[in-house]
């Protein structure tokens, strides 16, 4: 069983994100912590193979935690599952170790893939032969982080983090009722407007977002886009 540790500010969150976690077959929730003075205790106390980490905690950011893990040579992974959606936190991340980095709100079916993807990568490194890994398993590994378990693969000079930035905009917004110009897009998720559009257009050829034309007042049509991928 992978054991893993809920850090939320929020204990009904953690409660809801714990929930999810004990749904998924091969992970057990070792316990929840709301601050990251009360996440590095449990973890000092307790083998735990990963963390569910908030960056919005009361005492210190999900960060500053996910450094001080590092420094102290805990190897304990983290997945960031936060409302944070700048990209400077985004990169943050990305340069302290965070495997993934999941957007609130989020379904259970996205947190799944991600940790489907997570559990795809430690047996692959449990069968790695003890003489060094071939070229065509490092690719397998790395292949099984950045997809999440979801089998998606990105064109080359595209980053998954961004895609799942404007993922998390989109998604649980079924409908074209609730769509969203590439400009407010760009808005919620941190992004320049040409770096949205470009994720929108990616998105969309995989299937997983629409658009459809709104005519505004100036009589220039707007493109809204909406999330047409699982729930």
């Amino acid at each position: 069983m992978i054991e893993v540790l809920v850090v939320d500010d929020d204990p009904n969150v953690a409660r809801i994100n714990a929930a999810y976690v004990s749904k998924i077959p091969g992970f057990h929730v070792a316990g929840t912590a709301h601050s990251a003075a009360e996440a590095l205790l449990f973890l000092r106390q307790h083998a735990v193979d990963l963390v569910l980490l908030d960056h919005y905690l009361p005492d210190e950011s999900g960060l500053a935690l996910l450094r001080r893990l590092r420094s102290s040579g805990m190897e304990t992974e983290a997945i960031m599952v936060t409302a944070a959606r700048d990209t400077a936190t985004v990169r943050a991340a990305q340069r302290h170790g965070a495997l993934q980095y999941i957007v609130k709100p989020f379904t259970f079916a996205h947190l799944r893939g991600k940790l489907d993807g997570y559990a795809a990568l430690r047996r692959e490194l449990a069968t790695a032969p003890r003489t060094g890994a071939t070229q065509e398993t490092v690719d397998r590994l790395f292949g099984a982080a950045a997809r999440g378990g979801g089998g998606e693969t990105l064109p080359k000079g595209h980053s998954v983090l961004t895609a799942d930035l404007v993922r998390g905009v989109l998604q649980g917004t079924a409908g074209a009722a609730r769509a969203f110009s590439a400009q407010e897009v760009a808005d919620r998720a941190g992004l320049s407007r040409q770096t949205a559009q470009r994720y929108l257009k990616l998105l969309e050829s995989a299937g997983l977002v629409r658009h459809r034309l709104k005519h505004g007042e100036t009589g220039r049509p707007v493109h809204l886009y909406h999330w047409a991928g699982p729930p």
